[in-house]
């Protein structure tokens, strides 16, 4: 993202807001790691690049019956490159609710599925498989923590120096608004997609863009549309 903002003449500053922890459960993880490699489940699903990182920590086996889901085409990239396959992205709705509609569309009778998520995520997943008949373990393979951002950034967001803030997931709207109480008016806030917008919206910030898409360039091209400002000192030596 930041390159991509680079090679637009934006001057993209990097703020990490959250991080991941291992689950407190630790027991629970292994044992389902141990059951989708005995061959348990017919499909698993993977809603992160976080979740991908888990499974090759774990060394995790995935048997040739076992079919792979990935929310969106990163996570899709995040398997592949380390050596997993992907057998379904959503067409449309890269979220936790398309990957449920085109499951079900694609298996009408029950089937065992692992759903591995955050320890926040919302049980959208979960409960939608299980309302349409299949057999579903949810286990949580991470925790996401806050990362607290240095004096300076908070700063610059506070005097307005930060001309957009770019929202990419609930979690990171959370921090957001935890972390900076007060952002100027004249600072755009944009979400990734409409989900991440409705997240952020409830975490109580002003959502000004939302990308058409959950990828990241349309949240640049998004953002691209509005002329900003640059900061007085921004190329001050």
């Amino acid at each position: 993202m930041a390159a991509t903002l680079r090679t637009q003449g934006a001057v993209p500053v990097i703020a990490p807001l959250i991080n991941f922890a291992p689950t407190n459960d630790q027991a629970t993880l292994e044992q389902a790691l141990a059951d989708l490699a005995g061959g348990a489940f017919d499909w698993l699903t993977v809603t992160s690049a976080t979740t991908v990182d888990v499974l090759y920590a774990y060394r995790a086996t995935i048997p040739a019956k076992t079919r792979i889901a990935a929310v969106g085409e990163t996570t899709a990239a995040a398997l592949l490159a380390v050596g997993y396959r992907v057998d379904l992205v959503p067409d449309r709705d890269n979220s936790a609710a398309g990957m449920a509609e085109q499951l079900i569309g694609l298996e009408p009778d029950p089937r065992d599925i692992l759903t591995l998520r955050s320890e926040i995520a919302k049980p959208v997943l979960t409960r939608m498989l299980s309302e349409a008949g299949h057999r579903v373990r949810s286990v949580v393979a991470y925790r996401t923590v806050g990362v607290p951002v240095t004096d300076r950034i908070a700063e610059d967001v506070r005097s307005g120096r930060i001309n957009a803030i770019l929202v990419t997931s609930g979690s990171v709207a959370e921090q957001v608004s935890a972390q900076f109480p007060y952002v100027p008016s004249t600072t755009l806030i944009a979400a990734i997609g409409p989900r991440t917008a409705k997240d952020a919206r409830r975490s109580g910030l002003s959502v000004d863009v939302v990308a058409d898409t959950q990828t990241v360039d349309a949240l640049i091209d998004a953002v691209a549309r509005f002329p900003l400002p640059h900061a007085a000192d921004e190329f001050a030596p």
